[in-house]
């Protein structure tokens, strides 16, 4: 799976608008993906990394499942406690994958070179 596009080269330093709905961003703020600002609420519904991490969960999510739960499942037992573990089990590596991927996608002051060194 090909890797996110994260660069912050091609994207103006100061203030401007969202890529996708136009709303309005505040300079050194937002995030980069696939070389566009998006606003947080844009950036959240970006789809290849929504597509992302959706597989990192289905992969992590099976490996914990395994691992947890794999004794009870392989004896037949489906305790009602499962009909909210295995769901949880699954959409903690998908958030986790999610968070990580907007926080590095951050535009922040270090990236636009607007902060000011400390004498």
């Amino acid at each position: 799976m090909a890797a996110l596009p994260l660069a912050f080269d091609t994207v103006e330093p100061g203030g401007g608008d969202c890529a996708r709905c136009g709303r309005l961003l505040q300079p050194a703020s937002g995030f980069v993906l696939g070389g566009q600002r998006l606003c947080l609420w844009c950036a959240v519904r970006y789809r290849p990394m929504l597509r992302r991490s959706a597989v990192t969960a289905l992969v992590v999510g099976t490996i914990l499942v395994a691992i947890n739960q794999g004794g009870t499942l392989a004896a037949g037992q489906f305790r009602t406690a499962l009909e909210w573990q295995i769901p949880l089990t699954f959409s903690v590596p998908f958030l986790v994958a999610s968070w990580g991927a907007l926080s590095n996608s951050r535009i922040s002051t270090r990236e636009t070179g607007s902060h000011k060194p400390a004498a």
